[in-house]
Parts: C-alpha cells; structure tokens; sequence
C-alpha cells in the first residue's frame, strides 16, 4: 500500500500472499475514482454483457494490439483501467523437451504493477462479480527466448496516468511503453504448474536437468 500509495482497502476483501495464483481466482487490483483503493477481482474478465461467466478462464490476459477492436475490452479502455499488483510472474518456456516454468521479477522493485482492465458482471439472481484482465504486449529482448509475450509492466511513476480515467483513451495507450527496469529470471520446479502447490517451493530456483 505504500508503495502504491494507496488510500484505502476494500474491508469485504481479506488477502493471503499466495505463490501459485491461478486463472479465476481472486486477486488484489488497484483502481481509482476519488481515491486509489485495492479491491478483490477475479482473475478472467467476464464482460457485463456476457451470459456465462466461464468466460473468464479463457480472457485471463488481453493483447495491447487488439485493446480498442474487441468488444469485450474497447469500451473498458476509458473507464475501467487498473493495476494488477503482482511481484513477479511464471511464464513456460518451450523446448525439445516440453514446456519448463521460469519465474520473472525485478530484483529491486518489491512491486510489479500490471496494467489491466476490469468490469462488473451481474447475474440473473442480480449478484455482481469484479473481474478483470493483464494487458499484454512483446517480449523484452532478455525475455523474448522465454516467451513471445509478456505482461505490460508500469514504472512507478505512470500508475497515475493509466488508472486515472480522467484522461482520454488515446493518451492513456501512449503511457503503456515497455518495461525499462532490468527483468530477473531463473527455472523452477513443474511443482508450480499444479496450482494447489502454493509455497515458496514454487519460486525456488533450480538447475534444469536435475
């Protein structure tokens, strides 16, 4: 919360660190109206439009490329942006061998904000659900061996200007430019890919091979 600098937190959303967060899962996302509050959200957007919320487990990531052309994002670009607040990420890399997790995070920042969208789906019993989804773009040029995309990553100081939905579309699109911090990276065990292993096992690192 300090270094986000954020004012308040939803009392209804009660958080546990977690290693291992899976797609439909609650998480904590940061938005701002009249104040930068961090609110529980479900990991996959659904669109309020939506009449199936299983949607969500498809629609976990949204390309940067394709924010203002499908339905379910363009018109959540001007008044539904947020933060997902994460502090590193598992991305598979594939080989001759199969797919092998590596964990990704910045060696100084505690924090990676991840710009993202979000929105409210009713259903037909009038119970609302927050979710919301990671924008995507191109791989760094140390990460593109990894992976060919990756999340887009705020620097500190252009939080403001993407949550703060004050501002025109366009020009908050101009603000997500690449992560300029250097990215860390190391395998680690296919204990991550079974979501219900959630430890610090998950982000130790390990020699390929052994």
């Amino acid at each position: 919360m300090d270094y986000l600098g954020v004012t308040n937190w939803d009392s209804d959303f009660s958080w546990q660190p977690s290693h291992n967060i899976a797609p439909v899962q609650k998480i904590p996302v940061l938005t701002c109206k009249s104040e930068r509050i961090i609110q529980g959200m479900y990991w996959g957007l659904v669109p309020n439009w939506s009449k199936d919320k299983k949607i969500g487990s498809r629609m976990i990531n949204a390309r940067i490329e394709t924010l203002t052309k499908k339905p379910a994002y363009k018109n959540l670009v001007q008044s539904k942006r947020c933060i997902v607040i994460a502090d590193g990420y598992y991305e598979w890399m594939h080989s001759n061998h199969g797919k092998h997790p590596y964990y990704i995070h910045d060696p100084v920042n505690s924090i990676l904000p991840f710009a993202g969208l979000w929105d409210e789906w009713t259903n037909d019993k009038k119970q609302s659900r927050l979710t919301c989804t990671i924008i995507t773009t191109k791989p760094s040029k140390e990460l593109k061996h990894i992976h060919k995309r990756m999340p887009v990553i705020l620097a500190k100081d252009r939080i403001d200007e993407w949550i703060d939905c004050s501002q025109q579309r366009e020009k908050a699109l101009k603000r997500l430019k690449p992560y300029t911090n250097t990215l860390v990276y190391h395998p680690v065990s296919t204990f991550v890919n079974n979501y219900v292993n959630n430890s610090q096992e998950c982000i130790k690192p390990i020699i390929i091979g052994e």
